[in-house]
């Protein structure tokens, strides 16, 4: 399908384009990259001294790579994989949960609520440029270390936890 030009009647030099195409490109992180982001994430919980899982998704949330530290908490493997689906899912790192949930009843009762939805830090988007790419998710340490270490898996393929 093409692209059409459509507009009122009434202001001819007022057009829009109007999308008509059945698909949209999307950019995802690759198997590679993400194996690599574990790994990365995994070798600064080392530094820290702390056993964490780490888990890499694409775009769409769907797990890329796993990489779970000998003695890590066995929990913890499915609030690292949860943690990415989180971040991947609304394009903000999770530890930015707080302030939306701040101040609204509702949201705050009914969103942590939602089956594989994490409010906690630790989960960070991946981004390359203001593109969406995927996420990172980091679980057995406390939000911050895990969210740094989540941080430090992206800054060793080259992306960063924001949009540029």
């Amino acid at each position: 399908m093409a692209n059409r030009s459509v507009g009122r009647p009434d202001r001819p030099n007022d057009r829009l384009t109007e999308m008509t195409s059945s698909t949209v490109p999307l950019r995802n992180l690759s198997s590679e990259a993400a194996h690599a982001a574990v790994a990365a994430a995994v070798a600064h919980a080392r530094g820290l001294g702390i056993r964490v899982n780490a888990a890499a998704v694409d775009v769409s949330g769907v797990l890329l790579a796993f990489l779970r530290m000998d003695g890590a908490f066995l929990h913890s493997g499915g609030i690292a994989i949860d943690k990415a689906y989180t971040a991947a899912s609304f394009g903000f790192p999770t530890e930015g949960w707080g302030p939306v949930l701040e101040g609204d009843a509702s949201l705050k009762a009914g969103l942590p609520a939602v089956p594989r939805l994490v409010v906690f830090g630790g989960g960070v988007p991946a981004f390359e440029g203001a593109q969406r790419v995927g996420a990172l998710g980091v679980s057995g340490g406390t939000a911050e270390q895990d969210a740094a270490c989540a941080r430090a898996g992206l800054a060793a393929i080259g992306l960063v936890a924001q949009a540029s």
